[in-house]
């Protein structure tokens, strides 16, 4: 069992990392800071200035706003100095209202938002707001997390004052969050006291009630429904396998898509959030694990996302799914009757397969990404429970599996940077 300290601070570090969140939550973190500013500046904002990382744009640039009908940062930016509440964090748009819409497509209209890159940085999670009314301009700050402020003030941000709060390298890491490792993970989601970590059952009511929602409209692709119709049933079958990946890419589908429907999110990313829950849910399910098994389960596949979110960083050019199925993949192993030699084999056999998927940009197609991440988490584990893995003579594979997961992340994180530049550079020189 491990000790009281370390798995409070264990739960510390979850209930910082798996938060509900409406909408993607890059431009949601855009409304989020908007909404700071206007609030300091005590008035509706006359004009509003995002200045933004590029990553941030990147994600933010072809997602459904929920809500509003609308894709993109001027609506999300709009309403956050309207009508956003910087309270609410990641649901920072709930109070949306049909008036308030229309406000903010006139605020749009009438040329009050400059949208920009920030240059001279090197944090991938940098997120500038300038709100202004007459002579007064307030200036506020999120880097390094998507609802960490470094900095909000009633004056322009100086060039001198950025660098010491965002350094090159990026925003400072806080260091009060437990560094952790898988075997930490998997003893502190398989031994804690069962009422510390019930709660992770908050995923599920989230993530799978999205994944119902979703089958009530019409968002995104549709892949979702598209997997429970009878031509897809007569390709991949009526089995947990298609209701794993149905259930996982109607969430996705209705987030992308713009529904007014929360999720509970991981490591700042819904779909992240979502993919390490509904396969894990939808199989402990239709596998008949007991409650308790689906909590373990559910704790070792968040946990494990947010262990390798810690060494990749917040936004990289490496796809998030990749991350969550991993996490997911765990889970799974474990609902198998899998071990922690189990549950390394499925990592390795993850990494050994979905390393380099590039993210593109969070949009309506990201559920195709997760299914592709679920379907690999499936046979990863079943793999596993077959005694089988990749061995250190494959690839990035290492025998340590700590190594291995940082092999992965140290190619998301540094190797695929040029990568993430020219996918920006493709996605803002489109004839679109």
């Amino acid at each position: 069992m491990i000790d009281k300290e370390t798995r409070e601070r264990i739960l510390a570090l979850i209930h910082k990392e798996v938060v509900p969140a409406i909408g993607c939550t890059e431009p949601m973190a855009v409304a989020l800071c908007t909404a700071r500013a206007a609030e300091m500046l005590g008035c509706r904002p006359e004009k509003v200035e995002a200045l933004l990382s590029a990553n941030i744009l990147k994600n933010a640039m072809g997602v459904g706003i929920p809500g509003t009908g609308m894709t993109g940062l001027p609506i999300a930016i709009a309403l956050g100095a309207l009508i956003g509440k910087s309270a609410y964090q990641l649901e920072v748009l709930r109070d949306l209202t049909p008036e308030a819409l229309a406000e903010g497509r006139r605020f749009i209209e009438e040329g009050r938002i400059a949208i920009g890159l920030k240059k001279g940085i090197s944090e991938k999670l940098y997120i500038e707001i300038i709100a202004s009314a007459g002579k007064r301009e307030v200036t506020a700050v999120i880097a390094g997390g998507h609802t960490r402020f470094v900095y909000a003030e009633p004056w322009r941000l100086s060039d001198t004052r950025l660098a010491k709060l965002v350094p090159e390298g990026g925003a400072p890491a806080e260091t009060d969050d437990i560094a952790l490792n898988l075997k930490l993970v998997y003893d502190f989601a398989t031994t804690a006291p069962l009422d510390e970590i019930r709660f992770i059952l908050e995923t599920r009511d989230y993530n799978m009630t999205a994944a119902r929602e979703a089958l009530k409209g019409n968002y995104g692709h549709n892949l979702g429904k598209t997997i429970d119709r009878p031509l897809a049933k007569g390709i991949l079958g009526n089995s947990v396998y298609s209701h794993m990946i149905a259930r996982t890419a109607a969430a996705c589908d209705a987030r992308m898509g713009g529904a007014m429907i929360p999720v509970m999110s991981n490591s700042g990313s819904g779909n992240q959030g979502i993919c390490a829950t509904n396969p894990v849910c939808v199989f402990a399910d239709e596998n008949e694990n007991t409650e308790e098994e689906l909590v373990r389960a559910l704790m070792l596949s968040h946990l494990t996302a947010i262990y390798i979110k810690q060494s990749l960083g917040r936004l990289s050019a490496l796809c998030g799914c990749v991350v969550a199925s991993t996490g997911s993949s765990v889970g799974i192993t474990y609902l198998m009757g899998g071990d922690y030699a189990r549950c390394c084999a499925a990592v390795k056999n993850m990494v050994a397969n979905l390393t380099g998927m590039i993210c593109d940009g969070a949009k309506p197609s990201c559920s195709l990404k997760l299914t592709s991440g679920v379907s690999t988490a499936i046979l990863s584990a079943l793999l596993a429970m077959e005694g089988k893995c990749v061995t250190a003579q494959e690839g990035i594979v290492d025998d340590d599996i700590d190594r291995s997961i940082h092999n992965l992340t140290a190619i998301g994180a540094d190797a695929m940077c040029i990568t993430d530049e020219m996918v920006l550079d493709i996605m803002t020189n489109k004839g679109c």
